[in-house]
């Protein structure tokens, strides 16, 4: 079972963050198998962390709540909140399979929290600037709680672009870039 989790960042935890730096990439290095993907989101300067996105195949929600909060950076409070969905990965690889490579061009987030009938349940047509696309959903898989998606996009607009308008309760698009050790 996949599982999309996103950690946001406490005001002011930055400081606290780098001092778990290692702890975390330890803890990480523990899951290397299961990650789909994984990597902060930024504030605008490109290089502040606001959130931690991580998506990793489980076996099943007990699994993923307990990777989610046994995570070294929550336990210390580094995070304000944790949004842990179910997640299906419609492109079905990783992002080390993205064929643009970890750098370069600006990468996002999107994060669209779904409302009434769901939508987006197919891949774009364009995918070759998608990491990582698929739906949120119930523990059990059989509710739709919205969509989210990695990408590489010239801005905040297009990268938006990637849900249909006006389907969704609120969408969110975060500066991301890949993670992982350096």
């Amino acid at each position: 079972m996949e599982f999309f989790c996103y950690h946001r960042d406490r005001p002011d935890s930055v400081a606290l963050r780098h001092e778990l730096l290692e702890e975390h990439w330890t803890y990480m290095d523990g899951y290397a198998k299961e990650m789909i993907a994984r990597g902060p989101t930024l504030a605008a300067d490109g290089e502040t962390p606001t959130g931690s996105v991580h998506i990793v195949d489980l076996p099943d929600p007990a699994a993923a709540r307990a990777f989610a909060f046994d995570e070294p950076n929550h336990q210390a409070g580094v995070y304000r909140d944790v949004l842990l969905r179910r997640w299906r990965n419609l492109l079905g690889r990783t992002m080390g399979d993205f064929p643009g490579g970890p750098t370069g061009g600006n990468r996002y987030l999107v994060l669209g929290l779904g409302e009434g009938e769901a939508a987006d349940l197919t891949v774009p047509a364009d995918r070759d600037e998608l990491i990582a696309y698929g739906p949120l959903l119930s523990d059990d898989g059989t509710v739709w709680l919205g969509t989210a998606a990695l990408l590489r996009a010239p801005d905040p607009d297009t990268a938006r672009a990637v849900l249909t308008v006006d389907r969704y309760a609120d969408v969110e698009v975060h500066d991301w870039e890949c993670g992982g050790r350096r």
